[in-house]
């Protein structure tokens, strides 16, 4: 009898720095959720797209211009081809597609398959070639072309992998909602059909799971109807518009809401944020994790080994992290910072020091996350660092080609920091990856978010910073609400309105950040160090045992895929 699986379909997967199809925090969770799935031995297999150009190597010059670079990898010494080949119709073309296959885990023993679909292949035109060489490149047409590969082929690929028996379809962000409509067509070819009624539209939703991580409406990927016929007139389900137009478009969002029995936020906030949205769904959350065993340094490998046996096995035996001596945490991280300081010293020549409390910050280059807030008062920032205690700052994070506004921040971070280099270094460590992260998550002293709420659906490098025993100092917005005790696991930023709600006033929270700096966690790094381990012990016992990938995929397994 044929293995029953989930199949999880994501537009990017990070699972290694060398394997280079991801651009950020959608990816990088997508790693992790199949990494646990895997040390779980939940039956799954992922499908993914073969981005060879990869996303792009980051370089700042002086002032902070970024260039983007393209990255090439092999792509034979990291995947194993299959042979494995099915057509797609676009614009009346037969474009042939095929999968590489990775495993993550242990194929002897229990391991979760990764299929990377791939057009540039010697039969398709030259232009066909390239529909998986960029992540989020081109236009719409390229865009939308790129998402019938993920999910019209990648339910045709699995088919032909011999994947028969898939009993739930996992859409991780609406890029892969076409799969909807394809397990419609099909179910419509079987039945000989020419038109799908309820009991059709029906059985493809229980097949369905989707999680929405977009909390605004520009986020969602729309298509002209006009292109959705040319490039894919010929598919069976787009001869019915009623299924996925919503307002004169092609509105991914909604046609994964439309079509799926489960849908999810990735954070108990963004849920409400959510339904707000798209009031006439049900809509739950599954608050996203990270996985332990990949973002716990090597120090605290080490330390968890010998206090918490078992933990890679089980993460929330980290609750037993207050058992684990202080000064072996000290220590522990103390290792962690020095690893950091010297690639930073290395790279930038900042000369920062290993004893000098070091805020970390590091994401997306985009307006609202506001990497530049902590700069909005220059000299109140000079005060604090005269007053308070030595103060450095370390930055990373890539801003997309196209989001000039982003460029512009991380120029503004440069001017910021050739400002106040008389009194706080401050670093920009280019070309942001998973092993860059690594180091910073766990090196710096405390981890800084200061999005513009509620614009952060649910963030996860503030939990790979508590799993390193790095608490935070953050707006409350995304998974920070839930992950915030005030003083225990780190500190909010800002006050929440009498509704519940975080007002987005920048003058208002930079004043907060300040006095949060300057009154209260400064002083306890420099001052009350017994406390700030207490804190440190905290944010690893409370946050590192609950925001991992295990308790998430285990919520997955009960909630959607296995009812």
């Amino acid at each position: 009898m044929a293995k029953e699986v989930v199949a999880y379909f994501s537009m990017e997967i990070g699972l290694d720095q060398e394997i280079p199809t991801y651009s950020g925090g959608l990816g990088v969770l997508a790693g992790d959720t199949i990494r646990s799935a895997a040390a779980m031995r939940v039956p799954l297999v992922a499908v993914t797209l073969l981005h060879r150009k990869g996303y792009f190597r980051q370089e700042l010059d002086e002032q902070g211009r970024q260039v983007e670079r393209p990255v090439s990898w092999d792509v034979g010494s990291h995947l194993v081809e299959t042979k494995a080949r099915v057509p797609l119709t676009i614009e009346g073309r037969t474009v042939y597609v095929r999968a590489w296959k990775y495993v993550v885990g242990h194929a002897a023993s229990f391991g979760v398959p990764v299929y990377f679909l791939d057009t540039d292949l010697p039969e398709n035109s030259d232009w066909d070639r390239t529909l998986t060489h960029y992540l989020y490149g081109g236009d719409a047409r390229y865009r939308l072309c790129q998402e019938a590969v993920l999910g019209i082929a990648g339910v045709r690929i699995l088919r032909a992998l011999g994947h028969h028996h898939v009993i739930r379809y996992h859409m991780n962000e609406g890029h892969a909602a076409l799969l909807t409509l394809e397990l419609l067509a099909d179910r419509m070819r079987q039945q000989g059909k020419s038109r799908p009624d309820d009991e059709d539209i029906e059985a493809v939703r229980k097949l369905c799971v989707f999680t929405t991580h977009t909390p605004v409406p520009a986020g969602h990927d729309k298509f002209d109807l006009g292109m959705v016929q040319q490039v894919f007139g010929a598919h069976e389900a787009i001869q019915h518009p009623e299924l996925y137009s919503h307002e004169g478009v092609l509105n991914m969002t909604f046609l994964a809401l439309n079509l799926s029995h489960y849908i999810n936020g990735v954070a108990k906030s963004h849920k409400e944020v959510s339904r707000h949205m798209f009031a006439q769904y049900t809509i739950d959350s599954i608050t996203n994790g990270v996985d332990v065993a990949m973002w716990a340094s090597p120090p605290f490998q080490e330390l968890f080994n010998q206090y918490i046996p078992g933990w890679r096995e089980d993460n929330f035996s980290l609750r037993y992290a207050l058992s684990i001596p202080r000064g072996d945490i000290w220590r522990a991280h103390n290792e962690a910072k020095r690893r950091l300081i010297d690639r930073v010293n290395e790279q930038t020549g900042a000369s920062m020091s290993y004893d000098t409390f070091t805020l970390g910050f590091a994401r997306r280059a985009t307006a609202y996350k506001r990497a530049d807030l902590i700069f909005r008062d220059p000299s109140r920032l000079r005060q604090i660092a005269a007053k308070a205690g030595p103060l450095q700052i370390v930055f990373a994070g890539k801003a997309h080609p196209h989001d000039e506004e982003g460029k512009q921040l991380i120029m503004r971070i440069f001017r910021a920091k050739e400002e106040l280099k008389d009194a706080i270094r401050i670093a920009y460590l280019p070309n942001y990856e998973i092993e860059l992260a690594k180091l910073m998550v766990a090196g710096v002293d405390v981890w800084l978010n200061t999005p513009i709420p509620p614009l952060e659906a649910s963030g996860t490098s503030g939990m790979k910073a508590a799993v390193n025993g790095v608490p935070s100092l953050s707006i409350l917005d995304g998974w920070w609400i839930e992950g915030c005790i005030e003083g225990k696991t780190g500190w909010a930023i800002g006050c929440p309105a009498l509704d519940g709600t975080v007002p987005n006033n920048p003058d208002a929270d930079a004043a907060s950040l300040y006095d949060k700096l300057e009154k209260v966690v400064m002083p306890l790094f420099y001052k009350r160090r017994k406390e700030f381990l207490e804190i440190m012990a905290h944010a690893i016992a409370l946050n590192g045992s609950f925001f991992n990938t295990q308790r998430m995929v285990l919520q997955y397994v009960q909630k959607a895929y296995f009812l």
